[in-house]
């Protein structure tokens, strides 16, 4: 009898175990959207359908509805890749010469007037292509930082919202396809949307939030989108060092929701030398940071829980602004230097800069007659060499002035 007893009393306390819910961390969902087995994850493959399938399974885990199409997670769209690439993306009904990317949609309903968009794209290179940064041979761009950083945050933030008090609020969750080439999934949605936007409060956008450095420097966009961005986040910092940009108009999908009339932020830890190559590999993120920034956002959103539909403003188009380029110097800049100059973040093989002895870490100040207070003055002194001028470039290294020639 009693051993009968134990058999049961095990039996249960097994079965017991194996319902148990996984409890999902920023690492386990890095590890698994970031994986070989997944191959970059590029836009329209099997591979993408696999991430978007797992991303499904976390959904139903966390409680979200299905906030797709047709009373699913999904929302489909398709287009014919391009042959010129100035030319714009049309999407298409189904053929055998076109792609079909599929963004991935959950939603919570607290039964609220207004509904906050949180958004990150979960999309990648594949073996890299057009996009890759990479010289040599095809490989696997797993893109750990670029974007399975900000679907894991994403994630983490619609587990704390389903699970929480904040019900001032619905929440549309989305991880967008088609990024990497042109904001495609979310351009399709804010013109297909599955819910009224005129509903819309805000939109949220985090892509490449991985690689917070130990200076905490944060890049938040969107901040000129609506009045009250800037007070919010200086009032709930909990220490970064932040890079407010007024523009709404971005290289993310937050961008398609301010073309559409909604405030918008975007979170940003900056560009690195693993950036579309192959050894943006999970072992590289910073987890701790991505969770003060999980942390930091959720704040924001729990300060806004109360709020009146937000106020947009149209904000400068600074991708208007840009100029175009004959050369290139070969350098990735630092996206988060907020001092004097444009800081080089990164040096590419056999380029120009490299060549003329460039480093990671110099400030370039002045090009030819031109002085670089910031990147829109280094674009627009460089947009004015051609394909074999040289130049003198003034840079600061270790706190020295150097005169450095570039040939181009």
């Amino acid at each position: 009898m009693k051993y009968s007893f134990w058999l049961i009393f095990i039996a249960a306390f097994v079965s017991c175990r194996q319902e148990a819910p996984k409890v999902y961390t920023l690492q386990d969902d890095v590890a698994f959207l970031a994986s070989d087995s997944l191959k970059g994850r590029e836009t329209g493959t099997q591979n993408e359908l696999m991430a978007a399938d797992y991303l499904v399974q976390r959904y139903e885990g966390i409680g979200l509805s299905p906030g797709g199409n047709a009373g699913t997670y999904f929302q489909t769209f398709t287009f014919k890749p391009k042959k010129d690439p100035h030319q714009e993306i049309q999407y298409v009904e189904a053929s055998d010469s076109t792609i079909t990317g599929t963004n991935v949609i959950g939603f919570i309903d607290n039964q609220a007037e207004s509904t906050v968009v949180l958004g990150a794209h979960y999309d990648h290179l594949g073996m890299g292509g057009e996009g890759s940064l990479h010289r040599g041979e095809d490989a696997i761009h797993n893109g750990a930082d670029d974007n399975a950083s900000g679907v894991a945050v994403l994630l983490q933030l619609a587990k704390r919202l389903k699970d929480g008090e904040l019900k001032g609020n619905n929440y549309l969750i989305m991880a967008f396809s088609g990024e990497e080439i042109g904001l495609l999934g979310s351009n399709y949605f804010s013109k297909n949307p599955t819910i009224d936007l005129k509903d819309v409060t805000y939109m949220i956008n985090m892509d490449m939030v991985g690689r917070l450095r130990d200076s905490k420097v944060l890049s938040v966009s969107g901040t000129g989108t609506s009045p009250i961005w800037p007070q919010v986040l200086n009032a709930y910092n909990p220490g970064f060092e932040l890079v407010l940009k007024e523009s709404g108009v971005g290289p993310s999908d937050h961008t398609s929701f301010y073309l559409q009339d909604i405030p918008v932020l975007h979170f940003f830890t900056g560009q690195h030398e693993d950036y579309h190559k192959p050894t943006d590999d999970a072992d590289r993120l910073n987890y701790e940071g991505m969770e003060q920034i999980t942390d930091y956002i959720m704040e924001v959103i729990g300060e806004l829980n109360d709020n009146p539909k937000l106020a947009f403003r149209k904000t400068k188009n600074e991708s208007e602004e840009v100029p175009r380029f004959k050369v290139g110097l070969g350098v990735i800049p630092d996206y988060l230097f907020g001092g004097e100059g444009m800081r080089i973040d990164g040096v590419s093989e056999d380029k120009p800069a490299q060549k003329a002895g460039l480093m990671k870490g110099d400030i370039v100040v002045k090009m030819g007659d031109s002085i670089v207070t910031d990147m829109m003055s280094y674009m627009r002194a460089l947009s004015v060499f051609d394909e074999g001028d040289t130049t003198t470039i003034v840079i600061l290294r270790d706190g020295k002035t150097m005169d450095v020639r570039v040939g181009f």
